[in-house]
């Protein structure tokens, strides 16, 4: 039998009691997407989820960082924590630059502007099906559109999202 005087009273919520746990488990969660992104394993929405719950390692770590402000002024003091700001403040810098290197993600948003640009009919040729076909994977999901229409116009037309007619365009379940 538990003996209510022995349970210890609700002690108030301040930042020390949230700001710990959410940065452990918002980088337990960014750690493994980012290990799965790094592998090219996105399935789902293991990018979104990086990209956007990032925000909650940031407002756990700039929490943890206020609830234990006079430690870490400590660590910047030491050698040690001086050296490491400076590392990865350089490497944030040269992170920045290709170094002349084209990478997937410098390419993602012209080949997604050109594609979303161009009609059906140059999509057609890409998906190695017909506009015909195409039109009528789009005519399925309730969705009238011409070979001459490209996927940007047919999203403004019909108030849908690019992605979702995209998927319609070369995902097979579409």
């Amino acid at each position: 039998m538990t003996d209510i005087a022995h349970c210890s009273p609700k002690r108030p919520i301040t930042v020390r009691t949230w700001a710990t746990p959410l940065t452990i488990g918002a980088f337990l969660l960014m750690s493994v997407t980012g290990v799965l992104m790094f592998f090219d394993v996105e399935f789902g929405l293991v990018t979104i989820a990086h990209q956007w719950l990032s925000w909650l390692f940031l407002l756990g770590a700039v929490s943890h960082v206020v609830a234990n402000v006079r430690p870490f002024q400590n660590q910047l003091k030491s050698r040690w924590g001086k050296t490491s700001v400076a590392v990865f403040a350089i490497l944030l810098a040269a992170s920045m630059f290709s170094w002349g290197r084209i990478t997937g993600p410098q390419l993602k948003q012209p080949i997604i502007k050109a594609i979303a640009n161009a009609p059906l009919s140059a999509l057609a040729g890409t998906t190695r099906t017909t506009p015909e076909a195409l039109i009528a994977k789009m005519k399925a999901k309730g969705i009238t559109a011409t070979s001459e229409q490209s996927v940007r116009e047919i999203s403004d037309a019909h108030r849908i999202d690019v992605n979702r007619l995209l998927g319609i365009v070369f995902l097979p379940e579409g």
